[in-house]
Formats: C-alpha cells, sequence, structure tokens
C-alpha cells in the first residue's frame, strides 16, 4: 500500500489503516462523528499525532475571511475529511481540495465510511506544490 513515490506515503498508509480498522469493526450506516470518534480512538491505539475538529482560518487576498474545521489535522501535516455517504461525488472531492488550499496543506485524505467498502482517496495541493 506504500508508495514511495508521494509524499508522507507512509502516514497516509497508516491513516487508511486506522480507517480499514474502523471501517471493518462498525460497518457502514452510522453518522459521521460515530466514525470520527473511532477513528480518533484508532489513531490514538497507533500513536498517530492528531488533532481533531482543528479550526483553521480561511484567507481571501491576505485577509481572514472565516474559519473552518477539518476533522483531523494528522501531525500537524495531512488534513483529513470524513464522509458517511452511500457514495462520494465529485463535489465532496473537491470540497476536500478546495480546504486544502484554503488551509495550505500539501497533503490530504478524504476517506467515506458510508459505502459497503471504505472509500478514501489521497489529494495534493496543485497549488501548494507549483
Amino acid at each position: 500500500m506504500i508508495k514511495e513515490q508521494y509524499k508522507y506515503s507512509e502516514l497516509t498508509s497508516k491513516i487508511i489503516g486506522c480507517a480499514m480498522a474502523v471501517h471493518k469493526a462498525l460497518g457502514n450506516g452510522f453518522q459521521e462523528v460515530i466514525y470520527q470518534r473511532a477513528l480518533a480512538i484508532e489513531l490514538t491505539d497507533n500513536k498517530i499525532v492528531f488533532e481533531r475538529e482543528k479550526e483553521i482560518p480561511i484567507f481571501y487576498k491576505e485577509q481572514q475571511i472565516g474559519t473552518r474545521r477539518v476533522d483531523f489535522l494528522i501531525e500537524g501535516i495531512v488534513s483529513v475529511e470524513l464522509k458517511a455517504l452511500t457514495k462520494l461525488e465529485d463535489v465532496h472531492l473537491a470540497q476536500a481540495i478546495n480546504y486544502l488550499e484554503a488551509y495550505n496543506i500539501e497533503i490530504g485524505m478524504l476517506i467515506n465510511f458510508g459505502a459497503k467498502s471504505l472509500e478514501f482517496k489521497r489529494l495534493v495541493n496543485k497549488v501548494k506544490n507549483q
């Protein structure tokens, strides 16, 4: 599962492993907050440092225009957005990518617990990588 060409591949693989453990134990059908709480336990058990519901300011033209909470900020470098939907749509992917750009974070993940099989996408902030 680890692909060395991806930045923070080892960390994102650990996050995916934790999410898989949660999905295996709980299955689909719960609200997002249930998965968020379970993932926090799994991350802690795996000694992965995180902040949950991390409030991050949103800027426009160098002026703060509001804040948004990322579900998890892992080790200060990877954002994780959770969903509990039967199907991820392009709008959810676009939202997660927009958050990366707004937060100025290089790598993110979108994890969906709502489908029969766990869905996850690794995201890269292309603006930050230019």
